[in-house]
């Protein structure tokens, strides 16, 4: 997030879970390209190519063991700086057991469900930050300052938008079928011809 400011050199960043998914894939591209090093948490071998591929360091099998040990081995016991999390209330836990003191978890969700399962003295004791993103209430110069990033990008080709189906405007539903499965890997497009 922009209020956030950039990465500094060699920041360590965990996108995660989901590396290799739509968002994830966002995250990874824009925290590797913003300069830091990119921890990504995925679900399989092909999403961590999918990864890899976006700009991540490192990848990480979230179902394939202890995702907080196997972040500590990468970073040699240090853990990352920033978290960005798309489920809260379901990865909190591993979040704080990876952050280094005085990072910063940035969510923008809590899929799975709204309440926090939150431990104050583990996150006290390492001087954590929380930071909730919710696009919309960004300030607008953070807002208009993001948009022009990403159209930049977008426009010089640095950001891959996967697409994983387009849809006409008269099979919205299947459209909303796919997103709602989780199948999807990469965004859904319902197009509206002019």
């Amino acid at each position: 997030p922009p209020s956030l400011g950039p990465p500094r050199p060699g920041a360590l960043t965990c996108p995660g879970p989901r590396g290799g998914r739509a968002v994830g894939h966002m995250a990874v591209q824009i925290a590797a390209r913003s300069g830091a090093e990119v921890i990504a948490t995925v679900s399989s071998a092909a999403k961590g190519e999918v990864a890899i591929a976006a700009g991540a360091d490192y990848v990480v099998n979230y179902r394939r063991g202890d995702v907080a040990a196997q972040v500590r081995d990468l970073t040699g016991g240090e853990g990352v700086d920033r978290v960005i999390e798309v489920d809260l209330a379901a990865n909190i836990e591993t979040d704080v057991e990876i952050l280094r003191p005085h990072g910063t978890i940035a969510s923008y969700s809590s899929t799975s469900r709204p309440e926090l399962p939150l431990s104050y003295y583990p996150l006290a004791f390492k001087d954590l930050r929380i930071h909730f993103v919710q696009g919309y209430l960004l300030p607008p110069a953070a807002r208009y300052g993001a948009i022009a990033d990403l159209t930049r990008w977008l426009s010089t080709a640095r950001l891959d938008v996967r697409i994983a189906e387009l849809f006409p405007l008269s099979n919205t539903a299947a459209a909303h079928e796919l997103l709602e499965s989780g199948r999807a890997d990469g965004k859904v497009v319902v197009m509206v011809s002019s």
